[in-house]
């Protein structure tokens, strides 16, 4: 059989193995369970409120959706850079096709996590909140290929910010131009009612994409009036969806090689030693 045919099967497997870990973990299911609960909660509060005689809550549930799907890059982010402290990373390195193998681990372990917090969230949602338009097919389709083209968006991003953060504490680096993203990205509140000059940045990130083309797919056709030049622009959504997957692709295995050819043990080591430090 072939060796990276091997690799690949090792790594889905590992993949589950890590999933299925994630939901017996008591940490690691909290974790699972703490995000969408919280936004369920606000949810609940944005239900009776309106936008241009839309309901806020209808809006902001797809817009959730979407913002949780771009999430996958601050997991992918996380687990590459835990990984890296630990020496998973390098062993990983030190057999044949590992890094191949630990890869496809670590999309399928990101990616499964990923499709049970959007399940937490969205099936209590749909209870919670009138107003969206989920009859049929198309609806699902629609939110399948956003969900596919986002995910190839933002993992690679992930794994390109996972290789470039050497400890978990510099990823707190991320976190806050991440929630300054989505505070003007229409996730609570249609960007359309925000100054242009925040319109036109929110539209260089995926998340705000992510979140239109959920809304494309689960809101009424009426909808789109919220929205800027009141149209889904599924063109504009998949070419800058498109840019940022293809630049991703590109440039993330580029950033992963160098990064494994650096791993040594006593990088390792060092890492760990600074870890100590600061709990000491």
């Amino acid at each position: 059989m072939n060796p990276r045919t091997v690799a690949v099967r090792a790594g889905w497997k590992r993949g589950v193995i890590e999933l299925r870990q994630s939901f017996t973990n008591g940490a690691e299911l909290l974790s699972h369970f703490l995000w969408p609960v919280l936004m369920l909660i606000a949810l609940y509060f944005l239900r009776d409120r309106s936008f241009s005689g839309f309901a806020l809550g209808a809006l902001a549930l797809p817009s959730m959706l979407g913002m949780n799907a771009a999430m996958g890059m601050i997991s992918m982010s996380q687990q590459l850079t835990a990984d890296r402290e630990d020496g998973t990373l390098l062993r990983a390195k030190a057999t044949p096709n590992g890094m191949l193998g630990y890869l496809v681990s670590k999309v399928v372990s990101v990616v499964g996590g990923l499709l049970a917090d959007l399940a937490i969230l969205l099936i209590p949602g749909l209870l919670i909140i009138d107003g969206l338009a989920i009859g049929g097919p198309a609806a699902w389709l629609a939110v399948l290929w956003v969900l596919v083209l986002g995910l190839l968006a933002t993992l690679p991003i992930g794994a390109i910010l996972g290789s470039v953060f050497t400890g978990a504490r510099s990823q707190g680096l991320i976190q806050l131009p991440v929630l300054a993203l989505i505070a003007i990205s229409g996730i609570f509140y249609p960007v359309a009612a925000l100054p242009a000059w925040l319109e036109w940045i929110a539209q260089l990130t995926p998340i705000y994409w992510l979140g239109l083309g959920m809304r494309s797919a689960l809101l009424p056709d009426a909808a789109v009036q919220v929205e800027i030049g009141e149209s889904w622009r599924h063109l504009e959504m998949i070419g800058v969806l498109g840019v940022w997957a293809v630049a991703g692709l590109a440039i993330a295995p580029l950033v992963l090689r160098r990064m494994a050819r650096r791993e040594s043990g006593s990088s390792v080591a060092g890492r760990r030693e600074k870890a100590l430090q600061r709990i000491g």
